[in-house]
């Protein structure tokens, strides 16, 4: 798989152990699940809810760690990816594996010992849906590995709030549906400004596979759902008005954007500035709504 003997030792620092959690990627996993946290009807110790919370990051790090474990042969074909500790040569691939699975038992098992089964649970099936379904399965094989493999950056909201009430509710599932749906835009965005490092590393993102004007339909109309499952809360009672006005304007806003972006057509030398757009907004997008989310609930 990777172009790096597995039997050749090489040096790292802790900075290429950090990289290989995906720090950036992270920040969002680990939001959501705090907010998940915060929303939920009952209150949870401070303590308990910090180890929840850090098991949720230790297990999102592992995720990643395996992930870049698993695709180094096509991280070093991409010019995003080709400075990462693997396929620049500062790790060998042994280390990043004992590393992740080391991160996800841990995170696992303190999880269910010190915070509850429900929420271990689930951490455990985000840890395996992303290597295993994800990664290993769907990546390689089908342009629908982000509608089917967004599920697993989902979960975070579920496993924040099972950690406070030890169940699942109507409105993390919610939470749930909107990561998940918000996740095939967000990402398509992506591949449509970097369609070449998929295409050289032979990864069948729908842009590549399809074509653009396929991904631009398909980012429009995954868009619609996404924005039932953002708003849908405030008319189920669920939240109050503070999360309905802002869901509602946000999700306005990230609709305009991804319609220019779905009608749009590309010329020569084009800068894709409206792809770049949609895609940076849609992070500010989800931090925006799930901290709408925790103000509603203790305003």
């Amino acid at each position: 798989m990777s172009s790096i003997p597995s039997s050749v030792f090489v040096p790292a620092d802790w900075r290429d152990f950090l990289a290989l959690t995906k720090p950036r990627v992270m920040t969002l996993v680990v939001f959501t699940g705090l907010c998940g946290m915060l929303a939920a009807p009952v209150g949870i110790d401070p303590v308990i809810g910090f180890t929840a919370i850090m098991c949720i990051a230790l297990g999102a790090g592992a995720a990643g760690a395996l992930n870049q474990w698993y695709e180094a042969d096509l991280d070093a074909l991409m010019k995003r990816t080709a400075k990462r500790p693997l396929p620049a040569g500062r790790m060998s691939r042994e280390s990043a594996l004992h590393f992740g699975v080391g991160l996800a038992c841990f995170s696992v098992l303190l999880m269910g010992l010190a915070v509850n089964y429900v929420a271990a649970g689930i951490l455990t099936v985000s840890i395996l849906f992303y290597v295993l379904v994800y990664t290993v399965w769907l990546k390689r094989r089908t342009p629908q590995n982000i509608v089917i493999g967004g599920a697993a950056g989902a979960f975070p909201p579920l496993i924040g709030w099972a950690a406070a009430t030890g169940e699942i509710a109507l409105l993390p599932f919610l939470l749930f549906s909107l990561v998940f749906l918000w996740t095939p835009p967000h990402f398509w965005a992506l591949a449509l400004f970097v369609k070449t490092d998929y295409a050289n590393a032979g990864v069948p993102m729908l842009p590549v596979v399809a074509g653009e004007r396929v991904t631009r339909v398909q980012i429009g109309l995954y868009t619609i759902p996404m924005a039932i499952a953002a708003v849908a809360p405030w008319p189920l009672g669920l939240t109050g008005a503070i999360y309905g006005v802002i869901a509602t304007v946000g999700t306005a806003l990230f609709a305009l954007y991804a319609a220019i972006v779905a009608f749009r057509h590309t010329v020569p030398d084009d800068t894709m500035k409206p792809e770049k757009r949609l895609f940076k907004y849609s992070i500010l997008y989800l931090f925006l709504l799930f901290g709408a989310l925790v103000v509603d609930r203790w305003a």
